[in-house]
C-alpha cells in the first residue's frame, strides 16, 4: 500500500512516539488531540511528557513539516487511534455478588466517529488503545461502516497493541515483535505493511479479537504475578520473615521468578486491562478478580505500615517520596502511591509529596513540594513509595542533614536498611515486620 499520509488520534505516550517516529522516517503525519494544551505545547515546539530522547525527537519531526498537529482529524491514507480506556469512576458491574469496574470507551467511540467524515476507499485504520476483547468488530466496526464503506472489502481494519515500556518506548517502538489482527486476513496484510516502515522486530498477523486479547493477557500476567508478590508480604510480616530475602531465596530456583512487592500496581495498562477480561466474562475470571482486589487493596496495606512505625496518624507529617505509578516516568495514571497519600490524608496525616519526574504535578487533594527540601523540612517520618533512581542514591547522612525526621518507611526496598540505622534512622520495611 502507499501510505502518503498518516493520521494520528491521541498523542500521549504512545500516540505522540509514533507519530514522531513515522514523521523522523520521512512519512507525512498529521497528530490529533483535542486538549488545546497538548497542540499549544507541541506547537511551540516543546513536550507534555516525559520520556528519554522524545523531546528531540518530536522536534526534528515538527522542524522538518513531516509532522503537523490539529485538533481534528483530516483525510490520510492510514489513520491510528491510540487515545485512552480507562474505566469509570462511577459506573460498575456485578457478578455472584462481586463488582467489577467498566471499561469507559468513550474517547475511542469520539475518535472512531470523528475519522468517519473522512474514510474513504482504500483507508487502513488502526485501533491501538488498549481495549475489551471484540471491541474492533464490535465497537468499531459498526461505527465505520455508517459510512457506507465495508470493513475488509472497501477499507481495512486492524487492531495492533502498543506493547512498549515507558521509559523505553522510542526504543521498543521499533525493536519490539508487533502484533497485527485485521477482520480480515487482507486488513492485517494492510496493518504490517503500515509498521514495516519503521519496526525491526517481528511483525505477526492474526485476527483482530486475538490481538486484542494477547494485550490484556500479558498484562494480566504481570497483574497475578505481582498480587502473589504482595500477599507473600503480607504473610512475611504475619510470620515474622523478611520478604525480601525469602523472593531472593526463592528466584535461585531457575523456574520461579517472584516479582517485587510494593504499594499496589499503577499506570495505564496493569492496573487497568484485567478488569475488561472480568467485564467481558466475570463468571470465567474468578482468578482475574481476585488479584485485581489484591493489588487495590495494598495501599491500605502501606498505611497500616506507617501507622505501625508512627503511632495513630492524626497530625503526623511525613515526606512522602514519589508519585509516579512506577520508577523513573512522570506518568501519574492510576498511581497507587497517590492513593496512599490519600489514604493518609484521611486518617489525618499531613503529607507533603515531592515527585521529582514532575515536580510541577497537581492532583487534587495533594500536597506537592516545590523540591526534595521543602517536602523534608518539616517532616517527622519520611516514607518511599517509588523506586526512582534518585531516590536510591539517596545516602543517610544527606538526608539526615536536611531533615529533623527520623523514621523511614520503605515500600520498595530501595536503600540499605544498616546503613540507614547506623545513621541513626529507625527503618521499617514494605514485607519485613521489625524495624
Amino acid at each position: 500500500m502507499n501510505f502518503r499520509k498518516i493520521c494520528i488520534l491521541g498523542l500521549g505516550y504512545i500516540g505522540l512516539p509514533t507519530a514522531a517516529t513515522f514523521a523522523t522516517h520521512g512519512w507525512n503525519v498529521v497528530g490529533v488531540d483535542i486538549n488545546p494544551h497538548v497542540i499549544e505545547t507541541l506547537r511551540a515546539g516543546n513536550i507534555h511528557i516525559h520520556e528519554p530522547g522524545l523531546r528531540n525527537v518530536v522536534q526534528a519531526a515538527l522542524t522538518s513539516g513531516k509532522l503537523t498537529v490539529s485538533p481534528r482529524p483530516e483525510k490520510a491514507d492510514a489513520f491510528l487511534i491510540a487515545v485512552p480506556t480507562p474505566f469509570y469512576e462511577d459506573k460498575y458491574g456485578e457478578y455472584d455478588g462481586r463488582k467489577y469496574k467498566l471499561a469507559d470507551m468513550r474517547a475511542v467511540i469520539s475518535a472512531v466517529e470523528a475519522i468517519l467524515p473522512h474514510l474513504r476507499k482504500g483507508n487502513l485504520v488502526i485501533l491501538e488503545s488498549t481495549s475489551p476483547p471484540r471491541t474492533t468488530i464490535d465497537l468499531v466496526q459498526p461505527i465505520l461502516e455508517r459510512s457506507g464503506l465495508k470493513a475488509g472489502v472497501d477499507f481495512y481494519l486492524c487492531y495492533s497493541p502498543e506493547r512498549v515500556l515507558p521509559g523505553q518506548i522510542l526504543r521498543e517502538l521499533i525493536e519490539n515483535a508487533r502484533v497485527v489482527g485485521g477482520v480480515t486476513p487482507e486488513s492485517a496484510k494492510a496493518g504490517h505493511a503500515l509498521y514495516a516502515i519503521f519496526v525491526k522486530g517481528q511483525i505477526i498477523e492474526t485476527d483482530a479479537t486475538t490481538a486484542e486479547m494477547v494485550k490484556l493477557m500479558e498484562n494480566t500476567t504481570r497483574d497475578v504475578n505481582i498480587a502473589i508478590a504482595n500477599e507473600f508480604a503480607r504473610l512475611a510480616e504475619k510470620l515474622g520473615v523478611d520478604v525480601w530475602e525469602a523472593i531472593r531465596l526463592a528466584n535461585l530456583h531457575p523456574r520461579i521468578d517472584i516479582l517485587s512487592p510494593g504499594p499496589g500496581v499503577g499506570g495505564h495498562c496493569i492496573s487497568v486491562d484485567p478488569w475488561f477480561f472480568v467485564e467481558t466474562a466475570p463468571e470465567l475470571t474468578p482468578l482475574i478478580y481476585q488479584a485485581r482486589r489484591v493489588n487495590d487493596e495494598q495501599p491500605h496495606f502501606v498505611v497500616k505500615k506507617v501507622e505501625q512505625a508512627l503511632g495513630p496518624l492524626q497530625g503526623k507529617k511525613i515526606a512522602a517520596l514519589g508519585l509516579a505509578y512506577k520508577p523513573d516516568v512522570d506518568d501519574l495514571r492510576e498511581s497507587p502511591a497517590a492513593e496512599v497519600v490519600h489514604l493518609l490524608q484521611k486518617e489525618g496525616a499531613r503529607v507533603k509529596v515531592w515527585e521529582p519526574f514532575k515536580p510541577d504535578a497537581r492532583m487534587q487533594g495533594i500536597d506537592t513540594a516545590a523540591n526534595l527540601e521543602d517536602a523534608l523540612k518539616e517532616a517527622e517520618a519520611i516514607l518511599l513509595l517509588v523506586r526512582h533512581t534518585d531516590f536510591v542514591n539517596h545516602r543517610p547522612d544527606e538526608l539526615a542533614s536536611k531533615t529533623a525526621a527520623r523514621i523511614v518507611v520503605d515500600c520498595v526496598n530501595a536503600w540499605d536498611a544498616d546503613l540507614w540505622k547506623e545513621a541513626g534512622f529507625t527503618v521499617h520495611r514494605l514485607g519485613v515486620n521489625k524495624s
